[in-house]
């Protein structure tokens, strides 16, 4: 269960390298489960990071004054494209990931026609997830190196 002492709001500028490093952290457990320890999460430099950082909306989960959770989204041609939600692996399965990801959506909520996410087609926990907040699978696929991606989308109804 969530902590109310828990809180969600934008990352700054001096976030990017604990989020970073809470990042390489919560993807073991994907790379153990592909077999591939050279997956984008695990590689990304923090000058890639700071690209996204300026290009879309980083939300950190904060509790008792440590990052446990992080998720990124950005907006193209109508589409929020969501990714790399992660949840420190002492926190996981505890409503974390489901808070940011409603959070994310929210910041968009007023701009964008649907969601998008996508994830490793071994991950049943993260589509488990992603359907329960109501995404569907697309049916478009992809790969990283040997990892078959998944896509998973969200209509949006607008407000107006």
């Amino acid at each position: 269960m969530i902590r109310e002492d828990m809180f969600i709001s934008e990352c700054g500028r001096d976030d990017l390298g604990a989020i970073l490093e809470l990042q390489r952290r919560a993807y073991q457990r994907e790379a153990e489960r592909y077999g591939d320890f050279s997956i984008p999460p695990l590689t990304q430099t923090r000058e890639e990071l700071q690209g996204q950082f300026e290009a879309g909306i980083i939300l950190k989960a904060v509790l008792e004054g440590c990052i446990i959770g992080s998720v990124r989204a950005d907006l193209s041609e109508g589409i929020c494209r969501i990714g790399r939600l992660i949840v420190h692996p002492d926190h996981q399965r505890k409503g974390v990931g489901t808070e940011l990801l409603q959070e994310i959506e929210g910041r968009y909520r007023d701009t964008c026609l649907a969601y998008e996410l996508f994830t490793g087609d071994r991950s049943a926990g993260n589509i488990r997830l992603y359907e329960k907040n109501g995404y569907a699978l697309t049916g478009k696929t992809g790969r990283i190196g040997d990892v078959r991606l998944l896509f998973l989308q969200k209509k949006n109804e607008l407000p107006y």
